[in-house]
Protein backbone atom coordinates (compact mmCIF):
# COMPACT_ATOMS: atom_id res chain seq x y z
CA UNK A 1 0.00 0.00 0.00
CA UNK A 2 2.76 2.36 0.71
CA UNK A 3 4.52 1.81 -2.45
CA UNK A 4 1.23 2.44 -4.50
CA UNK A 5 0.97 5.95 -2.49
CA UNK A 6 4.72 6.65 -2.89
CA UNK A 7 3.81 6.23 -6.64
CA UNK A 8 -0.06 7.84 -6.55
CA UNK A 9 0.91 10.76 -4.94
CA UNK A 10 3.42 11.79 -7.32
CA UNK A 11 1.10 11.40 -10.44
CA UNK A 12 -1.50 12.90 -8.77
CA UNK A 13 0.25 16.07 -7.90
CA UNK A 14 1.35 15.99 -11.58
CA UNK A 15 -2.00 15.77 -13.23
CA UNK A 16 -3.47 18.67 -11.10
CA UNK A 17 0.13 21.13 -12.02
CA UNK A 18 -0.72 20.15 -15.76
CA UNK A 19 -4.62 21.17 -15.41
CA UNK A 20 -3.80 24.31 -13.68
CA UNK A 21 -1.08 25.46 -16.43
CA UNK A 22 -3.23 24.10 -19.56
CA UNK A 23 -6.56 26.42 -17.95
CA UNK A 24 -3.70 29.16 -18.41
CA UNK A 25 -2.68 28.55 -22.19
CA UNK A 26 -6.48 30.18 -22.73
CA UNK A 27 -6.89 33.01 -20.45
CA UNK A 28 -6.52 36.59 -21.18
CA UNK A 29 -4.15 38.35 -18.89
CA UNK A 30 -6.12 42.04 -19.72
CA UNK A 31 -9.33 40.40 -18.52
CA UNK A 32 -9.22 39.65 -15.08
CA UNK A 33 -11.42 41.14 -12.47
CA UNK A 34 -10.04 43.41 -10.10
CA UNK A 35 -11.05 43.05 -6.38
CA UNK A 36 -11.43 46.96 -6.19
CA UNK A 37 -14.60 46.69 -8.87
CA UNK A 38 -17.80 48.69 -6.50
CA UNK A 39 -15.46 49.36 -3.58
CA UNK A 40 -13.92 52.81 -3.11
CA UNK A 41 -10.48 53.52 -4.16
CA UNK A 42 -7.93 52.18 -1.72
CA UNK A 43 -7.11 55.14 0.72
CA UNK A 44 -4.57 56.96 0.08
CA UNK A 45 -1.74 60.73 0.78
CA UNK A 46 0.36 61.37 -2.28
CA UNK A 47 1.77 64.20 -3.58
CA UNK A 48 1.41 66.20 -6.69
CA UNK A 49 4.46 65.14 -9.19
CA UNK A 50 5.16 68.65 -10.45
CA UNK A 51 4.48 70.60 -7.10
CA UNK A 52 5.58 68.42 -4.14
CA UNK A 53 3.79 70.79 -1.44
CA UNK A 54 0.18 69.76 -2.70
CA UNK A 55 -1.10 66.39 -1.69
CA UNK A 56 -4.26 64.37 -2.65
CA UNK A 57 -6.27 62.08 -1.07
CA UNK A 58 -9.16 59.91 -2.00
CA UNK A 59 -11.54 62.78 -1.71
CA UNK A 60 -9.98 63.94 -5.16
CA UNK A 61 -12.64 61.41 -7.21
CA UNK A 62 -15.76 62.70 -5.09
CA UNK A 63 -18.09 64.69 -6.97
CA UNK A 64 -16.86 63.63 -10.46
CA UNK A 65 -16.17 60.89 -13.02
CA UNK A 66 -12.66 60.22 -13.45
CA UNK A 67 -10.63 57.82 -15.68
CA UNK A 68 -7.47 57.13 -13.29
CA UNK A 69 -4.33 55.86 -15.91
CA UNK A 70 -1.77 54.55 -14.56
CA UNK A 71 1.54 55.61 -16.51
CA UNK A 72 5.35 56.33 -16.69
CA UNK A 73 7.70 57.77 -19.61
CA UNK A 74 9.44 55.15 -19.56
CA UNK A 75 6.51 53.25 -20.93
CA UNK A 76 6.07 53.06 -24.72
CA UNK A 77 2.71 51.65 -24.74
CA UNK A 78 1.43 54.96 -22.53
CA UNK A 79 3.18 57.23 -25.28
CA UNK A 80 1.33 55.71 -27.87
CA UNK A 81 -2.19 55.58 -25.50
CA UNK A 82 -1.41 59.80 -25.21
CA UNK A 83 -3.29 61.02 -27.92
CA UNK A 84 -5.82 59.36 -27.30
CA UNK A 85 -6.19 60.38 -23.67
CA UNK A 86 -5.94 63.76 -25.20
CA UNK A 87 -9.16 63.38 -27.31
CA UNK A 88 -10.79 61.96 -24.56
CA UNK A 89 -10.18 65.01 -22.14
CA UNK A 90 -10.92 67.46 -25.30
CA UNK A 91 -14.40 65.77 -25.21
CA UNK A 92 -14.69 66.84 -21.23
CA UNK A 93 -13.22 63.74 -19.82
CA UNK A 94 -11.29 63.81 -16.44
CA UNK A 95 -8.05 61.99 -16.70
CA UNK A 96 -6.16 61.96 -13.88
CA UNK A 97 -2.19 59.82 -13.87
CA UNK A 98 -0.90 57.99 -11.58
CA UNK A 99 2.77 58.32 -11.75
CA UNK A 100 4.35 54.80 -11.63
CA UNK A 101 8.33 55.35 -11.94
CA UNK A 102 10.30 52.48 -12.07
CA UNK A 103 13.48 54.56 -11.83
CA UNK A 104 13.04 55.61 -8.05
CA UNK A 105 13.27 51.88 -6.96
CA UNK A 106 16.97 51.18 -5.73
CA UNK A 107 17.03 48.35 -7.98
CA UNK A 108 16.75 50.57 -11.27
CA UNK A 109 18.64 53.07 -9.92
CA UNK A 110 18.27 56.05 -8.03
CA UNK A 111 16.97 59.04 -9.49
CA UNK A 112 15.54 62.22 -8.06
CA UNK A 113 12.19 63.96 -8.12
CA UNK A 114 13.44 66.42 -10.21
CA UNK A 115 14.95 64.55 -12.57
CA UNK A 116 11.62 62.61 -12.95
CA UNK A 117 9.68 65.96 -13.26
CA UNK A 118 11.81 67.00 -16.19
CA UNK A 119 11.22 63.87 -17.91
CA UNK A 120 7.49 64.17 -17.55
CA UNK A 121 7.41 67.55 -18.72
CA UNK A 122 9.68 67.00 -21.45
CA UNK A 123 7.38 64.05 -22.49
CA UNK A 124 4.30 65.66 -21.96
CA UNK A 125 5.64 68.44 -23.58
CA UNK A 126 6.14 66.56 -26.85
CA UNK A 127 2.96 64.05 -26.87
CA UNK A 128 0.63 66.37 -24.73
CA UNK A 129 -0.98 66.54 -21.72
CA UNK A 130 -3.83 64.88 -21.17
CA UNK A 131 -4.04 64.91 -17.45
CA UNK A 132 -5.83 67.25 -14.89
CA UNK A 133 -2.85 66.72 -12.69
CA UNK A 134 -0.58 63.74 -11.80
CA UNK A 135 -0.17 62.29 -8.60
CA UNK A 136 3.03 61.00 -7.60
CA UNK A 137 2.90 57.21 -6.51
CA UNK A 138 6.51 57.45 -5.07
CA UNK A 139 6.82 53.82 -3.48
CA UNK A 140 3.93 52.59 -5.38
CA UNK A 141 1.57 52.33 -2.58
CA UNK A 142 -1.32 52.88 -4.13
CA UNK A 143 -0.25 51.25 -7.36
CA UNK A 144 -0.23 47.84 -5.38
CA UNK A 145 -3.53 48.48 -3.24
CA UNK A 146 -5.33 49.06 -6.82
CA UNK A 147 -3.71 45.81 -8.26
CA UNK A 148 -1.79 47.41 -10.86
CA UNK A 149 0.34 45.14 -12.47
CA UNK A 150 2.01 47.19 -15.22
CA UNK A 151 1.44 50.66 -16.80
CA UNK A 152 -0.43 51.21 -19.12
CA UNK A 153 -3.55 50.43 -16.79
CA UNK A 154 -6.93 52.63 -16.23
CA UNK A 155 -9.77 52.68 -13.63
CA UNK A 156 -13.01 54.59 -13.93
CA UNK A 157 -14.14 56.00 -10.89
CA UNK A 158 -17.10 57.07 -10.04
CA UNK A 159 -18.72 60.18 -8.45
CA UNK A 160 -18.65 58.43 -5.26
CA UNK A 161 -15.04 57.75 -5.38
CA UNK A 162 -15.61 53.95 -6.39
CA UNK A 163 -13.54 51.77 -9.09
CA UNK A 164 -16.33 50.68 -11.33
CA UNK A 165 -14.39 49.56 -14.22
CA UNK A 166 -10.37 48.21 -14.14
CA UNK A 167 -8.50 47.84 -17.82
CA UNK A 168 -4.96 46.46 -17.98
CA UNK A 169 -3.42 47.83 -21.58
CA UNK A 170 -3.78 51.14 -23.72
CA UNK A 171 -7.12 53.28 -24.39
CA UNK A 172 -7.63 52.99 -28.23
CA UNK A 173 -10.80 54.24 -29.86
CA UNK A 174 -11.41 50.56 -30.07
CA UNK A 175 -11.50 49.39 -26.44
CA UNK A 176 -12.91 52.89 -25.65
CA UNK A 177 -16.04 51.81 -27.91
CA UNK A 178 -16.45 48.55 -26.45
CA UNK A 179 -15.48 48.16 -23.10
CA UNK A 180 -15.62 52.08 -21.43
CA UNK A 181 -18.67 54.16 -23.27
CA UNK A 182 -21.40 52.44 -21.87
CA UNK A 183 -20.27 51.72 -18.39
CA UNK A 184 -19.12 55.88 -19.00
CA UNK A 185 -22.48 56.90 -19.91
CA UNK A 186 -23.95 55.01 -16.81
CA UNK A 187 -21.60 55.94 -14.44
CA UNK A 188 -21.94 59.83 -15.66
CA UNK A 189 -25.74 59.61 -15.76
CA UNK A 190 -26.07 58.56 -11.42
Amino acid sequence: MRKLTFFLLPLVLFIGLAIFLFQGLFSNPREHESPLLNKPVPSFVLPDLMDTDITYTTEVFVGKVTLLNVWGVWCVTCAVEIPYLEQLKSEGKHIVGLYYDQDIDPDFGIKTVARVQQEVAQKLGQLGNPYAYNIFDVKRDLSLDLGVTGAPETFLIDKQGKVRLHHIGDINPRVWQNKFESVYAEVLAE
